[in-house]
Order: structure tokens, then sequence, then C-alpha cells
């Protein structure tokens, strides 16, 4: 079902899906950003048509929404423990481009198929969210979308394209999804589709025959290593990695920003009027963060911040494939946030490339 619609009837849809969901979007705050007179995009709850930055990519993924930043996982006292409820929580829809859903996926294979048992609070709240796609036709400056095959989905319910008609918003119902969904959309499109009839049978503005698009290209190309087994030199190799060393300064925003990254640490909060009653918290953690990999007796798996960018850079475009099979695409989706994002200029996508063309120099040694 496809649909050409005013922004009135827009925010008519959005009044109904309210009254059912929780509808996330990217919304920009003006002057809030991390330096002086500069805007910050990041998602939440919006109620009509111009909440929603259409045409600007967000500064942070919509994953905390799914797996929030600091997350109760249990309540304790003296001799109770117990789980928080989340029944008053409403289903949720995310509007979001595809890269961002092809994200969330690959947190589904980490969170519900990365083991014999699923992560029970990414499940719970995972159940509650619905998709719903913001045509990306072009990407951004620092996209790669492309090459990782994140540049398409059709893990939807509706599409939206507010891109190639300038006084309508383009709808796309994906027949097989959301039966819910559905019904709001044929209710109101049977009584738009009426008016219109009544009106003018001969609007032009009525054709809906259109198609939602996905890049196609970026301005930004990767080649990913393409062998079966990551060869040993590659890990201790100080011409690839060593330069992170001094570069990199361990901020991790990189991480926070990504869509696909998981790390967390567990963190027992005990309450100052009563120390023997809390809570058990899991909050976001980082493989760039100094004690990342910190192990009980001072033992440290990585270091340094070179060692720290090598298992990133491994993780993204190598172990997770491997871990979860040939026919997976790769982990990073080419959303480009951490290069928009690094205050010391790293180009991730740059790394890709320098690696690959390591691999390639030393096979021809």
């Amino acid at each position: 079902m496809k649909k050409n619609i005013t922004k009135e009837e827009f925010n008519k849809i959005f009044n109904l899906l309210s009254e059912y969901y929780n509808v996330y979007a990217p919304v920009k705050k003006k002057g809030d950003g991390a330096f002086s007179n500069t805007d910050i995009i990041y998602y939440e709850k919006v109620t009509n048509y111009d909440d929603i930055e259409w045409n600007e990519k967000s500064t942070y993924s919509p994953k905390d929404i799914i797996f929030p930043i600091s997350q109760t996982i249990m309540n304790f006292t003296y001799d109770q423990v117990y789980v928080p409820d989340i029944k008053s929580i409403k289903p949720i829809y995310i509007l979001m481009r595809p890269c961002d859903i092809n994200g969330i996926k690959r947190l589904d294979e980490i969170f519900l198929r990365n083991g014999v048992e699923e992560d029970f609070y990414y499940k719970r709240l995972r159940e509650k969210v619905f998709f719903a796609l913001i045509e990306c036709v072009d990407g951004f400056e620092n996209c790669f979308c492309v090459s990782m095959n994140a540049n398409k989905s059709s893990d939807w319910d509706f599409a939206i394209s507010n891109n190639k008609h300038q006084s309508l918003i383009s709808i796309e119902i994906n027949e097989v999804k959301n039966s819910k969904i559905k019904n709001i959309f044929e209710s109101l499109f049977s009584t738009n589709t009426t008016n219109n009839n009544s009106n003018n049978s001969n609007n032009s503005n009525n054709n809906d025959n259109f198609e939602i698009f996905y890049p196609e290209k970026n301005f930004k190309k990767v080649t990913l290593p393409n062998v079966e087994e990551m060869p040993s030199f590659i890990y201790t190799d100080s011409k690839l990695w060593d330069e992170y060393k001094e570069r990199c300064i361990a901020c991790g925003r990189c991480n926070t920003t990504c869509v696909t990254c998981s790390c967390f640490s567990t963190n027992d909060l005990h309450y100052d009027d009563n120390p023997n009653v809390g809570e058990r918290r899991r909050v976001w953690a980082s493989c760039h963060i100094p004690k990342f990999s910190l192990m009980a007796g001072g033992h440290d798996m990585r270091k340094d911040n070179a060692s720290r960018m090598r298992f990133k850079t491994f993780h993204k475009i190598y172990d997770y494939k491997k871990r979860f099979g040939e026919e997976k695409n790769h982990m990073c989706v080419g959303c480009g946030r951490c290069d928009d994002n690094c205050p010391e200029y790293i180009s991730f996508s740059t790394i890709i490339n320098k690696l690959s063309a390591r691999l390639i120099s030393k096979e021809k040694i």
C-alpha cells in the first residue's frame, strides 16, 4: 500500500499512532552540541511532523531506546531480589534509516543468538519495538553503508519519504507486517481517498506510483579484508596500529555513538539511607575506555590505545562474521558516526582500508 499525503494527514497518523505507541525519531536540539553554537541530533519522542529532523544524520544512534545507557536489572532488599516491571512501557515505533535498522538487527544477534541463553532484559524490551523507515537516498559525508551491505532493509512496517515531493509526504506500508498499524493506515487512507475523489478525481497529487529509494553509492568506500583466517602478523603489526597509541585519546565517543556496540558493565548501587537496599544496573561500557579489559589480579588484556583500536576493528569487520557465519554481514553497518564524532578525526573507514592494503602488501612479499 502506497500513498502520498499532506503534512496535516501525516500528523493525523501520528495522533492515531500515539494512542497505542510511543514514537521516536531524530530531533535536532539547537545549540545543545558539545561545542559552542553547535547543534545535536538524537532520538526522542515525537508527536508531529515538525518535531522530526528529516535531512541530517543523527549524532547518536537509536540503540539506547532498546539497550538503555543505564538499565536497572534487579532491585534488592534485606531478603528479596526482584526484577523491575516494564508493563507500563508502551510499545514503541522508531523512525530510522536503513543502516540503523540493520544495526539493531546486529544487536539482536549479539543479545538473542550469541549462545544458549537469550538476554532477558534486551528481549523483553525488544519485543515492544517496531521499525519505520526514513528514506535515505544519498547518505551523508562519512557514510559507507553501501560497502557494508547495510544500505537497504525490508524489516519495517511502514516507510516514509520526505525527499521527492515538495508538498507531499510519501508513505509505503509493508503488507506482511504489523496488522494493527496496517488497520490504522487503511482506515485513514480509505477516508482520504474518498474525500479526494469527491473533490477532484483528476488531481495529480494523488499519484501514488512511487518507490522508496536507498543509497546506491557513498562518497566513502571501503575494501573489506577477504581472508578465511586473519594472518597472525597483522595483530602485532606496528606499522598499522602504533599511530593510535597517542592519536586515540580513549574517549569512547566512537563506541557510544555506534549503533552496534553492545558492551556493558554491571554495578551495584546501595542507598545512603539504607545500605542493605539497592539495585544492580548495567551501564554502557567500551573497549576503548581504560580498565574495560582489566581482570581480577590486575591483568589487563589491552593496555594501550593501539591494542584497543585493533580489537574494535577486528570485532567490527572480522570476528562478528566469523562468529555468526559467512552468510551474515559484518557487524559494522557503515553509518559513519564514529568518523563524525571522533575529536581526533580518526576515520574508521580509513582504518579498514589500511588493514586491507596491509594484508595485500604482505601477501606480495
